[in-house]
C-alpha cells in the first residue's frame, strides 16, 4: 500500500519505470509476479477461498466478495473488474470508456442476466471521487489489503505495455491528472490512500454453473494498460450482438 504522510505518491508508470522497486516483503517480487501471470481459470479451490474476503464499499461497510457477484437479488451472470489504484489515469480512462459503451441499456438486452462491478485497491473514501472523475454507473468496491488481487493471481507492475484503444488522452495529460486529483485529496488525508501503485488488475466474469457461480473466463492484465479492449468484453458479454453497444 502506499506509504502515510504528507507527500503525493508516484500515481503513474513512465517507460523508464522499474519492476524492481521496494515492496511488500511478503509478496512475491514484481519480477516474478508479472511473469506469473496469465489467463488460466483460477482453480475451485482458489475461488472458495476468496469468496469470504473482506470488501469496502462507498461508506467503509465490510461485505464478502461472494455477496458482490451471489445471492438472490445478483444478476445470473456479474463481470468483475479490478483496477488499479484509485488515482490511476489509464484505468480511469478503461472505466471511461467501458461506461460510455457497456451502459446498463446495453445490460438490460442481453439474453443473460448481467451486472458489472468494479474493484479497487485505495481507501474506500475515495470512491466517490472515483464515479465523479469517470462517470462510472456500476458499483464500486474497495480491497485495501489486495489480498483478492493477490490469491486470483493478479501481479504488480510499472510496465506500461502497447497503448490500448481505450485510452484517449496523451500520458503527460493522465499523469498530470492524476498528480491534481491527489493533491485535491491532501486535506482529507487520502492523498496517499488510493492504493498500492504497483498493483495491476483484469476481469472476471462469474456464471451459474450448476447451483453455484463460477469464474468461466478472466484476463489479468500483464502491463499497467492491459484491461481488455471494450470492444472484446462486449463481445465476450454479447456473442450475438443483441445489446448493440454504442458510444455517447
Amino acid at each position: 500500500m502506499a506509504s502515510e504522510g504528507n507527500a503525493v505518491p508516484a500515481l503513474e508508470p513512465t517507460a523508464a519505470s522499474n519492476d524492481n522497486t521496494s515492496g511488500n516483503v511478503n509478496r512475491l517480487s514484481a519480477a516474478d509476479r508479472v511473469n506469473s501471470a496469465n489467463d488460466e481459470l483460477p482453480s475451485m479451490d482458489i475461488q472458495r477461498k476468496v469468496e469470504n474476503h473482506t470488501v469496502l464499499d462507498r461508506n467503509g461497510e465490510t461485505h464478502p466478495f461472494k455477496s458482490l457477484y451471489s445471492g438472490p437479488d445478483s444478476a445470473r451472470r456479474v463481470l468483475v473488474i479490478f483496477v488499479r489504484h484509485f488515482f490511476c489515469g489509464s484505468c480511469q480512462e478503461f472505466i471511461r470508456a467501458l461506461s460510455e459503451t457497456i451502459k446498463p441499456d446495453f445490460l438490460s438486452h442481453l439474453s443473460v442476466d448481467t451486472s458489472i462491478v468494479i474493484v479497487g485497491c485505495g481507501d474506500p473514501g475515495l470512491i466517490d471521487a472515483y464515479v465523479a472523475e469517470t462517470g462510472c454507473p456500476f458499483p464500486i468496491f474497495s480491497d485495501p489489503t489486495c489480498r483478492l488481487y493477490e490469491d486470483l493471481g493478479l501481479v504488480t507492475s510499472l510496465a506500461l505495455g502497447p497503448r490500448p484503444e481505450y485510452i484517449r488522452k496523451s500520458m503527460m495529460h493522465i499523469v498530470a491528472g492524476s498528480i491534481m486529483q491527489a493533491m485535491k485529496k491532501i486535506p482529507s488525508g487520502l492523498a496517499t490512500k488510493g492504493g498500492d501503485h504497483r498493483q495491476i488488475g483484469g476481469e472476471f466474469l462469474f456464471e451459474l454453473k450448476g447451483e453455484e457461480k463460477q469464474i468461466t473466463w478472466c484476463h489479468r492484465m500483464k502491463t499497467t494498460r492491459d484491461h481488455t479492449e471494450i470492444s472484446e468484453l462486449a463481445r465476450i458479454l454479447d456473442p450475438d450482438g443483441h445489446g448493440q453497444p454504442q458510444k455517447a
